[in-house]
């Protein structure tokens, strides 16, 4: 990910609507709204995480309860220029941070909870997982506010 890839998510978002992100397609499914607030959410536990790891060989994570953390910060009440405007900030700074990691430390590994079956990952592979649960849950909310 980088910032021209953060930019173009962003403006894309953007041209959502308030209604159309609120809105959940079932109940206890979560809107678009929430979609984007557990990105954020991703996007802190894996900062932590990265910023460790560069340093640090063989750390140990735990898993982070989603739901708990979901009902905690009330994506769905706050406004959604407010959850965008964090998203888009955060992962500009991610993509700045991830272009600036040592290249020793992608082979240092952590376990994260049950992540990977439990097995260690390379800094490199939390890279790309972060990559790939991001864009899986942007086609998610590609797919809830329609075309």
């Amino acid at each position: 990910m980088n910032r021209a890839d953060v930019d173009a998510i962003h403006a894309w978002l953007a041209g959502l609507s308030e209604a159309q992100v609120s809105r959940r397609p079932a109940p206890g499914v979560w809107s678009p709204k929430q979609v984007l607030g557990h990105l954020i959410d991703s996007a802190c536990n894996n900062h932590a995480r990265w910023a460790r790891i560069s340093g640090e060989d063989g750390l140990t994570f735990p898993t982070w309860n989603q739901n708990a953390w979901m009902a905690a910060e009330d994506w769905q009440g706050r406004p959604w220029t407010e959850v965008l405007s964090l998203w888009h900030a955060y992962n500009l700074h991610l993509a700045w941070f991830a272009q600036r990691l040592p290249e020793a430390a992608m082979t240092h590994t952590a376990t994260v909870g049950t992540l990977n079956g439990g097995q260690p990952m390379t800094l490199a592979q939390l890279l790309t997982h972060y990559d790939t649960h991001l864009h899986k849950h942007l086609e998610q909310i590609r797919e809830r506010v329609g075309p």
